[in-house]
């Protein structure tokens, strides 16, 4: 190997590294400075099952989810973790979940990868009623699993956060609740990164427009109905939030203001600042972010 070809790998290594650090974690006292000691660490063994439809049989689309089984002690209940991918609501897969999937299952968690469907063949509220529907999936298939109804937490990034997140709120409002919602839509906790909380912050764009089915002047009561932001209440679960401090395209205020929406509201929250990555930089650099976000999850799960 030359001397170039060295170098650009010693640079691929550390620019990682050098990214780790750069970060501001919030919580409700202020930043959070010392991560907490995780002692004894669980690190179990994986079950993979083949992909399964979650949706029944007359659904306007069959979709399906990934499940991952950790292997943790016969007759203990387990936390599970419905994870949802971004794409705009439009594009991408349960691929780009994977990574997390795993390391939740690895954590105790049974995880839930799953569809749905997209716009602009498919318009709000058709994505939440898709996980909501997967919650009832999961809710059908506890006493198999065996998992803890009352801990299930969302986990996703960009319009996956953003809906796991509008699945946090929807027991909040009756017109997201409905049909498809019920107690089996609770989350316990949300783990969102990049995540959409304001529709109307966005100028009309053309991923919103086709996912909402109108402009902002069009569909202001959509827009509203779609915006976590507007339904947080005491009873909103827990939020931790991770974002690039340099996102062009989901702007940080909408980590930020969210974030200050949710402690105004005395909801359990933290954020995750990481500087100097965008977008999908902050996606491609989540590991530091992610772990801080498990913690924050078992802590909640533990408290609960």
């Amino acid at each position: 190997m030359g001397k170039t070809a060295r170098g650009y790998r010693g640079l691929a290594l550390s620019v990682p590294l050098l990214l780790a650090g750069c970060a501001t974690h919030l919580d409700r006292n202020g930043e959070v400075t010392t991560p907490e000691a995780r002692e004894a660490q669980a690190h179990y063994d994986v079950q993979r099952l083949a992909p399964s439809p979650y949706t029944p049989d007359d659904w306007p689309e069959a979709l399906e989810a990934r499940v991952l089984l950790p292997d943790t002690p016969e007759g203990r209940l387990r936390p599970a973790a419905l994870l949802v991918h971004g794409g705009g609501w439009q594009r991408r897969s349960p691929d780009d979940m994977e990574e997390i999937a795993e390391r939740l299952a690895e954590r105790g968690y049974v995880t839930v990868n799953v569809a749905y469907r997209f716009a602009p063949q498919h318009r709000f509220p058709a994505q939440l009623h898709d996980l909501q529907q997967a919650m009832a999936w999961i809710h059908s298939r506890a006493n198999v699993w065996r998992i803890d109804t009352d801990h299930i937490v969302g986990v996703g990034y960009s319009s996956g956060a953003h809906l796991v997140s509008l699945l946090g709120v929807s027991g909040n409002v009756a017109a997201l609740a409905e049909p498809y919602g019920g107690k089996h839509a609770r989350l316990a906790a949300v783990l969102g990164g990049g995540l959409p909380s304001d529709l109307f912050k966005f100028d009309d764009g053309r991923l919103v427009v086709e996912f909402i089915g109108g402009t902002r002047a069009e569909q202001p009561t959509q827009y509203r109905l779609a915006s976590p932001i507007y339904h947080v209440d005491a009873d909103t679960p827990p939020h931790f939030l991770f974002h690039g401090r340099w996102d062009g395209l989901v702007p940080v205020d909408h980590a930020t203001d969210f974030y200050a929406e949710l402690l105004a509201q005395g909801v359990e929250s933290e954020l995750y600042l990481q500087h100097f990555r965008g977008h999908f930089t902050s996606f491609l650099t989540r590991g530091h972010a992610i772990e801080a976000g498990i913690a924050f999850l078992d802590r909640q799960l533990l408290d609960d």
